[in-house]
């Protein structure tokens, strides 16, 4: 299954296994991240629907790409300014490519339900402050 992804300004097309450099990505070697800007999914010939599609993957490094030389010259001006400049990479490794799991969510959202019913049994109940007469705050 292959799909392509936009980041940083710029679309991918990925399939799990594939080494990408993307523009930098916050994260530190090893982590893992999910790429949710998926414009189009496939698998072989066919298109897929991209609703719930993610990309993961693996950071391997964060670099910087090639040096670009940047000249500035105004003729008949004696003016030639050279300076160099390196952009921030990140290199990543996909990891996977499909549809999220819905059925871990469901699983994780249901104790959390459980636990708020239990405290909420645990708890006295508060109980709330005495409203004043009208006739106290007419005078």
């Amino acid at each position: 299954m292959f799909a392509v992804v936009r980041t940083g300004g710029k679309q991918y097309r990925v399939a799990a296994g594939d080494k990408i450099a993307v523009e930098k990505l916050s994260g530190e070697a090893g982590d893992t991240i999910t790429l949710g800007d998926v414009l189009l999914a496939g698998d072989g010939g066919e298109i897929k629907d991209v609703a719930g599609v993610l990309v993961s993957a693996e950071i391997i490094a964060q670099a910087k790409s090639e040096k670009v030389i940047v000249f500035k010259k105004r003729r008949r001006h004696n003016y030639r300014r050279r300076n160099g400049h390196r952009q921030q990479m990140t290199l990543l490794r996909i990891l996977a490519v499909g549809a999220e799991d819905k059925k871990a969510a469901k699983k994780d959202a249901a104790p959390k339900a459980e636990k708020v019913e239990a405290a909420a049994a645990e708890a006295p109940a508060k109980k709330a402050p005495a409203k004043k007469a009208a006739a106290d705050t007419a005078e």
